[in-house]
């Protein structure tokens, strides 16, 4: 298959996930304090979100992609 078919299938399936899991979350764990072999740590949590326009302009852009590479190999 061509580049342009597996890049565009990509992208879909990334749109497709952006528009199903819009919000994920990540933790990252810091050292705040550290006297001789005692450690304290905080676990800090972000939520990112992606933006449905985004997620939609990659389905499309992917679908769109994927039937060109599709329609050029006829």
């Amino acid at each position: 298959m061509k580049s342009i078919v597996w890049l565009g299938t990509l992208l879909a399936l990334l749109g497709v996930l952006g528009l199903a899991v819009p919000v994920f979350t990540t933790s990252q764990t810091k050292d705040v304090a550290k006297l001789g072999d005692l450690k304290i740590q905080s676990t800090e949590q972000t939520s990112h979100v992606v933006p449905t326009a985004l997620s939609a302009a990659a389905l499309l852009l992917g679908v769109v992609m994927l039937g060109a590479g599709l329609y050029q190999r006829r």
